[in-house]
């Protein structure tokens, strides 16, 4: 099967977007008695990420955002509000949201297993999404993804540890895209990198969601990185989103007084 059949496939019925969020809130409480405390990691949060867009998320540690990635993966339950995701309501269970959504994490080893060949890797979420295809057509598919990712598909018999750092984030990339999902997390994708890697590896993602049409929540403290790659900005601030806009205008003129602190820090 082509990239062009799974991404047909993928997109038949594609509403106006991939995420949304509806007045999300989520506290964590820790602690009894007078020692009992109550965080609050979200409050009323709402968002959207369209097919083909690119949500740069961004605001200090402990504003949120790594919550809201949970929360937009179905791994963390809201304690209100709603999540939808192509247009029904985000369901918990790995069945119901196979090949639909997948994630980049910040090392490649968080999803490369060091004692499995690359290909196999690779191929891992097509046997949960995808078992009406056969282990030969599933290894067509992985052989192709390696290509996309700018890997020659040789690389597939070798292992994680075999590797550069880029080379292995362009295989996470190539195992989170070859279920042609219609929403992708990166979350802080690009830091662990050296910044020449870091530029190629957002020119490929930018690439990769120009033929795929994937929607993708962008997660970073690297303001740079989210310049070059999100289409809007979303701002967290202690729980709150505080403000989005196109990234070119959040960039020449943020409106609120803690964006206008980020940009001053970059």
């Amino acid at each position: 099967m082509t990239t062009t059949q799974f991404t047909q496939e993928a997109a038949a019925s594609v509403p106006e977007s991939v995420l949304e969020m509806r007045e999300v809130s989520v506290a964590f409480t820790s602690g009894a008695g007078a020692k009992r405390r109550t965080v609050q990691a979200m409050n009323g949060v709402s968002l959207t990420v369209a097919p083909g867009e690119t949500l740069g998320l961004v605001g200090e540690s402990g504003s949120g955002k790594t919550t809201t990635a949970a929360v937009a993966l179905g791994l963390r339950a809201p304690d209100s509000g709603e999540v939808r995701l192509l247009g029904q309501p985000l369901a918990r269970s790995r069945k119901a949201t196979a090949g639909k959504i997948q994630a980049v994490l910040q090392h490649p080893h968080w999803s490369l297993n060091p004692r499995r060949r690359v290909g196999e890797s690779v191929r891992e979420p097509l046997t949960v999404a995808r078992r009406d295809l056969s282990r030969d057509r599933q290894r067509a598919r992985v052989a192709e993804m390696l290509e996309q990712v700018g890997l020659n598909p040789d690389f597939a018999e070798r292992y994680p540890h075999e590797l550069s750092g880029g080379q292995r984030q362009r295989v996470s990339v190539a195992r989170a895209l070859v279920t042609d999902p219609r929403f992708i997390v990166f979350d802080e994708a690009v830091s662990a990198l050296d910044v020449a890697v870091q530029v190629q590896i957002l020119s490929l993602i930018r690439k990769l969601q120009h033929e795929h049409r994937f929607g993708a929540l962008f997660i970073s403290h690297d303001l740079g990185a989210v310049q070059r790659v999100a289409d809007r900005v979303a701002v967290l601030f202690r729980g709150d989103l505080v403000e989005t806009a196109p990234t070119g205008r959040f960039f020449a003129t943020p409106a609120h007084p803690y964006s206008q602190q980020l940009l001053e820090s970059l």
